[in-house]
């Protein structure tokens, strides 16, 4: 008996050894693991030089700020001209360039996009055209391009324009409230690019700009952004399973939630309307389909349509893609606008030249808007909305200069940096439209000005957001007067998309 109890009191501590035994060679499996990872980069890395890094904290841990991200990175582009590598971590890194020639390898591969940003975004937007890769990447991408034919682009002019004068009764109701208040750009361009995206690409009508019933959408997006972006960049917490058990993760899961229920209501209620052969038969003989009636009634070769894992990836993808990054490039256009109201009076008489005597804007005004257009594309070239993009090499790469990487490596263009890089530049920071002009343009690299990215992966919706930005645009300034508050400077920090820390605050003056 007491042999029994001796052996039965043995038996959980002969476990616990074998169980602690099996967690140490696991952890020095990982620690192997890692040092082999470390010295394959560091291998691959050796004609690349860059910042300082420490062998665990890398050297993301340099940038003490978000404030100053952009700015520090643009100094390391200054030391290191073509590409350097940023340390996530001691054992993850990604090459970093600002350099058109090697965005125009980068463009011209159609690599997919690199692991990190894909785990952090599916759980939010889902494997749409945005994560995609390989043959289902082709036939999404075939699947929706009908959706941004210049056909069906002429009538959602209108419907921006709509959208549009909403936000201007808006504002001048709060000039008129209080004229010495600024107004902060980012939020009521937001709910105006939501609105307008709503009803071109989904025919779906809301009042979320006078009655704000979609503010719940809009500031989930804007935490998921910011959540999403410092993930990626963290170096750690890519482990779902970890990164769940975080303050941050829960945020990320619940923002999820509620930027589900929106574009799930928006999918359910049209799904509802097909179900009535009326509204069906209304779609069937619809010259041009928007982009959900494209999604709801693709069939493949074999007649079989998206499923709904798909649908709703790409009705998350373009709700997101469609409003945020616009009302980046709007907002960011204002401050330039307001900072140089000499181009601002400019951009205001060739309008009123245009439309002569007509206040609608129509379809053929905005092939004439040249100059408006020059200065959109310097606003883009300052402040483009997306900063940067990044890739996982599915081969090995060789760049124009004889530098190599492996299969696998992560690598990223950063354009902000390439946009205000001097070597491609004169007088980079300067706010100078005249650089669009045709003979300018025609002169320089054609990947120095890369907003909408470029090759194959470009943003397929990029003349849709052109079309929008000069619409705003041209109705804000027939309008008002912007003016800057010098007290309230935005400063730019970069998430998935190119924001300001304290926002972008503007007066407007009402014109007689």
């Amino acid at each position: 008996m007491t042999f029994m109890t001796e052996k039965m009191a043995g038996t959980p501590y002969h476990l616990l050894l074998l169980s602690l035994g099996f967690s140490l060679v696991y952890v020095l499996m990982k620690a192997i693991q890692l040092y082999y990872k470390r010295q394959t980069q560091l291998k691959a890395l050796e004609s690349f030089p860059g910042p300082p890094s420490h062998w665990l904290y890398g050297n993301i841990h340099q940038i003490t700020s978000s404030r100053e991200e952009l700015n520090i990175m643009l100094d390391w582009a200054e030391k290191y001209p073509y590409a350097y590598p940023q340390w996530l971590g001691g054992f993850s890194c990604i090459l970093i360039s600002n350099h058109p020639d090697y965005a125009k390898t980068f463009f011209g591969r159609g690599d997919p996009k690199d692991r990190l940003t894909c785990e952090s975004l599916i759980p939010w937007i889902g494997k749409g055209l945005l994560v995609l890769n390989g043959p289902k990447w082709h036939q999404h991408r075939r699947l929706l391009t009908p959706a941004f034919h210049y056909d069906i682009l002429k009538p959602y002019v209108a419907k921006i324009a709509d959208s549009t004068k909403v936000m201007l009764d808006k504002w001048e109701k709060l000039i008129a409230q209080d004229p010495t208040k600024s107004l902060e750009m980012f939020d009521h361009i937001s709910l105006m690019t939501l609105d307008s995206i709503m009803k071109c690409a989904f025919s779906y009508k809301s009042n979320c700009q006078t009655d704000r019933d979609l503010d719940y959408y809009v500031k989930a997006v804007s935490d998921l952004n910011y959540l999403a972006f410092k993930r990626i960049t963290s170096g750690v917490l890519q482990n779902d399973l970890l990164y769940l058990c975080t303050p941050s993760g829960r945020h990320f899961k619940e923002s999820c939630r509620l930027a589900h229920h929106h574009t799930e209501k928006v999918i359910e209620e049209r799904k509802k309307s097909l179900q009535n052969e009326r509204e069906l038969e209304k779609i069937q003989q619809k010259r041009h389909l928007d982009f959900l009636d494209i999604l709801l009634c693709a069939k493949d070769e074999n007649g079989v349509g998206l499923s709904d894992e798909d649908l709703h990836a790409e009705v998350d993808t373009f709700m997101f893609a469609g409003h945020d990054t616009t009302a980046s490039g709007i907002s960011w256009l204002l401050y330039s606008m307001a900072q140089h109201p000499e181009h601002q009076q400019r951009c205001r008489e060739k309008i009123q030249e245009i439309l002569e005597d007509r206040e609608d804007i129509q379809w053929d005004d905005l092939s004439k808007m040249t100059y408006i257009t020059m200065c959109i594309k310097e606003s883009l070239r300052l402040y483009p909305p997306v900063p940067g993009v990044s890739r996982q090499l599915s081969k090995p790469i060789t760049f124009f200069d004889g530098r190599t990487l492996p299969k696998d490596f992560l690598i990223a263009i950063n354009i902000h940096g390439l946009h205000r890089n001097p070597a491609i530049w004169q007088d980079p920071e300067v706010f100078d439209p005249t650089r669009f002009s045709a003979e300018n343009s025609s002169q320089r690299h054609p990947h120095a000005f890369i907003p909408f990215a470029a090759g194959s992966r470009n943003c397929i919706g990029q003349q849709f957001a052109m079309n929008e930005m000069k619409i705003a645009l041209a109705l804000i300034l027939l309008r008002f007067e912007i003016l800057p508050d010098p007290a309230n400077l935005p400063i730019p920090i970069p998430q998935l998309i190119l924001k300001s820390d304290n926002g972008i605050h503007l007066f407007l003056k009402k014109l007689k």
